[in-house]
């Protein structure tokens, strides 16, 4: 069968990666064309854009870029009647999804979505959208179940991909002398700093990280250097700071850190299931906050906390930022009952969010879903 995924961003690109290596264990006939990255690319079949090319981030960034927007979706919707797919994969990235899922199911198109727009953060009505454009829902946070169910809208849980990501890593263990050695870094306790994956995201969180540096002299600093960002766009911020940066190892990076400060996203699912304690931090323009506190209105901010419905790291958000930073890492460094108990709810998250497998789980799902629809016509 002939599948269409669409990913834009460097989350999206991992798990419609993992999704596609599943597909083709499912379907052996699997053909693939996507907008996605360099990780869907390593699987096969066709990269029509970047996700490089199409991740815009913050209010006043979209309105900016509404003609470039535009462009996107109109040669993404062409393209995909060029390919005439049995299947359209969404992965995440609602705005722009689930606009090509409004024009896709008119035409006939069969809709699959993986990785629920956040719609029980803001703009619940899209809902509605959802129910009347995707045929199938698969979600990855335990609680959005109960969420769409109130919606008269049944999805379903298949596990959360982040799992097999961490646990995969964790299987093949490096020891601490081979990744200093290799990367050239001190030996002292690491202090891993996650800022996001866009430009946006390190404008605001990166330095309000690193004024915070000088007050731990006895820890080493790194930066996860996100995909698809320069090494020059990390310099203005770094020079003289005497912190490290690495690219493309941010899981060998949680698999020696003490610590992590990270900006709120998937990386603080990833940074707990590694073990790591953490402090979550998120700062945007004041524009943007003013106009977003508007309609957001989320009980937490962070993964962590959503799924286990309650506060098991500090988050951080906007004002007084470095302050509360340097306040929250000397108790997650210095303070050992606080620290183990971060950890021990590490551990419950991991057993709320089920088995490994969500991958191949959801390519079964997919394949029997198309299957079954073909055997009803």
């Amino acid at each position: 069968m002939k599948y269409y995924l669409i990913a834009g961003e460097a989350s999206g690109d991992l798990h419609g990666s993992k999704l596609m290596k599943g597909l083709k264990g499912s379907d052996p006939e699997a053909e693939f064309r996507y907008f996605g990255g360099d990780l869907m690319e390593a699987e096969g079949g066709n990269l029509v854009q970047h996700y490089r090319q199409t991740a815009v981030m913050g209010l006043f960034k979209v309105i900016s870029n509404l003609g470039k927007i535009s462009r996107n979706l109109k040669n993404c919707k062409q393209d995909i009647l060029d390919y005439a797919p049995d299947v359209i994969i969404l992965i995440d990235y609602s705005g722009f999804n689930l606009r090509i899922a409004k024009w896709a199911k008119p035409e006939g198109l069969k809709v699959v979505y993986y990785i629920s727009p956040k719609v029980w953060v803001w703009n619940s009505k899209r809902v509605y959208t959802i129910k009347e454009n995707v045929d199938r829902m698969y979600v990855i946070l335990p609680f959005e179940v109960d969420f769409f169910n109130k919606y008269n809208y049944t999805v379903e849980y298949v596990g959360n991909p982040i799992l097999d990501a961490v646990e995969e890593k964790r299987a093949k263990p490096e020891s601490r002398k081979e990744f200093l050695h290799r990367n050239s870094l001190e030996d002292k306790p690491i202090v891993a700093l996650l800022a996001g994956s866009r430009k946006e995201e390190i404008r605001h969180c990166l330095p309000e990280m690193l004024a915070v540096v000088k007050e731990f002299p006895e820890q080493k600093f790194v930066i996860a250097g996100a995909p698809g960002i320069s090494p020059e766009y990390y310099d203005q911020y770094i020079s003289e700071t005497g912190v490290s940066i690495l690219f493309n190892q941010t899981y060998d990076l949680l698999m020696q850190a003490r610590a992590a400060v990270v900006t709120s996203g998937t990386a603080t699912l990833e940074t707990a299931l590694f073990g790591v304690p953490e402090a979550v931090v998120y700062k945007m323009s004041k524009a943007t906050y003013y106009i977003g506190k508007q309609f957001v209105k989320p009980k937490f901010f962070s993964l962590v906390n959503l799924i286990m419905d309650r506060e098991v790291v500090n988050e951080i958000l906007q004002t007084s930022v470095s302050n509360k930073i340097s306040s929250e890492l000397h108790k997650i460094l210095e303070d050992t009952s606080y620290r183990e108990q971060m950890l021990t709810d590490f551990g419950e998250l991991k057993k709320l969010l089920g088995e490994t497998g969500a991958p191949e789980r959801l390519a079964n799902r997919i394949v029997k879903f198309l299957t079954e629809t073909r055997e009803s016509v």
